[in-house]
């Protein structure tokens, strides 16, 4: 099968029109066309729907872009494993992790892992759903639980408690609760049940919420949480790493917390050897060790 007709066949699948993979592939039209039908011709078989919309992938064509995905995946690794066998750190680093921990204590620290390697691309990609990485749909990923994918190697980073956080602002003007019970008189900040979230966070919430409130505000990730609180919103539930960058926050009722919360790293083990993912594991294990030298200081 001619690998440049399947080169062009992918970047039509992938978007999803004539004119777009041309432009992608720096081709005119015609000669996309052309090498579709090609292709289509020696298959025996329609690959794509035509219509004035644009393109839609036919039951064949769908398993061949299946197979030409699965070609792309292997060819990038391929790629990265010749590339990390030059001294120098450098090139695109796909990294995937939940909202939280990402926009709290990733990205306001990854300036200084710039700082060492400037030739760096890393893809961060802030999502609770867990990226399936030896389809490496990620190259690594900082998950909130022990990953379950084969052929991953894994390395347990922390521990992570969500507590309760109020601004000094907050407290000065409405008092500081002393017990559980007084929470009644407050508003609690929260991440609402429905939004995901790990489930011992989710059960300090449904135990907080099951006692009568004088007011509460929910939203759907720990950013949008630590934001209200900052503005003296509430008392909002937090991981607790929010404390080593945000030294004014006031740590209120230090007895209620969540069950602990493990924090992995993982990434396939086709790239152990990776020049570009030792440098982001070394940089995070440091950033890490630091913080809980902070929390014992």
């Amino acid at each position: 099968m001619d690998w440049d007709k399947l080169r062009i066949f992918h970047a039509v699948a992938d978007a999803g029109s004539l004119t777009h993979a041309g432009d992608v592939l720096q081709l005119s039209q015609s000669a996309v066309s052309r090498q579709i039908r090609a292709l289509e011709e020696g298959l025996d078989s329609i690959l794509f729907h035509r219509h004035a919309r644009g393109l839609i992938l036919t039951e064949q064509g769908e398993l061949l872009f299946e197979a030409t995905k699965a070609m792309t995946r292997t060819l990038e690794s391929t790629a990265a494993r010749i590339r990390d066998a030059e001294d120098e750190v450098f090139g695109e680093l796909r990294v995937t992790t939940t909202t939280g921990f990402g926009t709290l204590f990733l990205a306001p620290r990854l300036p200084a892992l710039y700082a060492q390697y400037p030739d760096l691309k890393i893809d961060l990609m802030l999502e609770e759903r867990v990226l399936d990485l030896p389809m490496r749909e990620a190259d690594v990923a900082i998950r909130m639980k022990e990953p379950s994918q084969a052929d991953l190697i894994r390395k347990r980073l922390m521990t992570v408690n969500m507590r309760l956080f109020a601004s000094a602002e907050y407290l000065r003007a409405n008092g500081t609760p002393a017990k559980l019970e007084d929470l009644a008189d407050f508003r609690l900040v929260s991440q609402n049940i429905t939004s995901a979230q790990v489930s011992v966070g989710a059960q300090l919430i449904r135990e907080l919420t099951a006692r009568p409130l004088r007011s509460s505000f929910t939203v759907n990730n720990y950013f949008g949480v630590l934001q209200a609180v900052l503005n003296h919103l509430g008392i909002g539930v937090l991981p607790d790493y929010v404390s080593e960058d945000f030294p004014d926050l006031v740590h209120v009722l230090p007895e209620i917390a969540s069950g602990d919360i493990p924090v992995f790293l993982a990434y396939p083990e086709e790239l152990r050897h990776s020049r570009r993912i030792s440098a982001f594991r070394d940089f995070v294990v440091e950033e890490i060790v630091a913080y809980r030298r902070g929390r014992q200081s």
